[in-house]
């Protein structure tokens, strides 16, 4: 029988901190970033009303206090709603708490929904992916599915993003298959979520300094690796001004363009690991 689990376990037990941990920052116009322990939430401000405002992704476990303090730095009352990337334990922490804490409904993509409304968890781990100590920890990250099943909702098939005018969803599958990115197209601002990262995710030594540098999905919870190649080229294709990604810090201009073409050209060299249980 499957085993879903309303919040995913405890993780204060792994040297998982970065020296960004806690530090929120504004990264583009009404765009906010905030990093809890090593993955970034992010909160978008509405244009057309400026007290109003969403959240992209929840954060690591027991982050709640943390994103609710900035929420209250940033903006005054709760947001009209959570808009998830993907599902995995690192992106949906607080999901269950402040879903209920502020009572609003939690959008993401209709292949996420059943890791996200108590019906399936997601595949293991891989430790077998090459590269890092953070790899070789991932057998004891979880897992599971939460059930969100009082507020999930589906983004709506048209692309657009609730209470976000100006904005859009893309599908952006092979780290996870309801992986979605958001992209305004006004000034070329893309929240990549975990389709590629702005720090090597596998190594712990550069997600603690948050030492940056493109690279491709994490790789010991990538499950597609064709599909994260055609979503990397994707939104390569857009050719964003600023990246802010689920991991590391937002990369903009020139360097940006520079190694998201790096990564396209060369994402089998780049990304791709030479041998794992998912690459086939």
């Amino acid at each position: 029988m499957t085993h879903i689990q309303n919040e995913p376990p405890d993780m204060g037990f792994l040297p998982m901190t970065s020296v960004a941990n806690g530090i929120g920052e504004q990264i583009a116009p009404d765009v906010y970033g905030l990093t809890t322990q090593i993955v970034n939430v992010y909160f978008i401000r509405c244009q057309e009303n400026p007290s109003q405002y969403v959240l992209v992704d929840a954060g690591m476990p027991k982050s709640e206090d943390t994103i609710l303090k900035w929420a209250e730095k940033w903006f005054d009352g709760p947001p009209t709603s959570m808009i998830l990337t993907h599902g995995h334990f690192d992106h949906i922490g607080a999901a269950v708490t402040l879903a209920e804490e502020w009572n609003i409904p939690v959008y993401a993509h209709p292949l996420e929904i059943p890791y996200l409304n108590g019906d399936r968890n997601y595949p293991k781990p891989d430790p077998t992916v090459n590269g890092g100590l953070v790899t070789e920890l991932s057998p004891l990250f979880p897992n599971h599915g939460i059930n969100l099943s009082e507020h999930i909702k589906e983004l709506p098939s048209d692309g657009s993003v609730p209470g976000l005018q100006g904005w859009r969803w893309i599908h952006t599958p092979g780290h996870t298959e309801g992986h979605v990115s958001f992209f305004r197209d006004s000034d070329k601002v893309l929240l990549a979520g975990d389709a590629f990262v702005t720090v090597k995710q596998e190594s712990l030594f550069k997600v603690l300094t948050q030492k940056q540098e493109i690279s491709g999905p994490p790789k010991y919870f990538t499950t597609d690796w064709t599909a994260a190649k055609e979503s990397v080229i994707k939104l390569a294709s857009l050719e964003p001004e600023v990246a802010a990604t689920g991991h590391g810090i937002p990369m903009n201009g020139e360097q940006l363009h520079q190694e998201l073409n790096k990564l396209v050209t060369e994402f089998d060299q780049i990304a791709k690991p030479k041998h794992g249980k998912y690459l086939n």
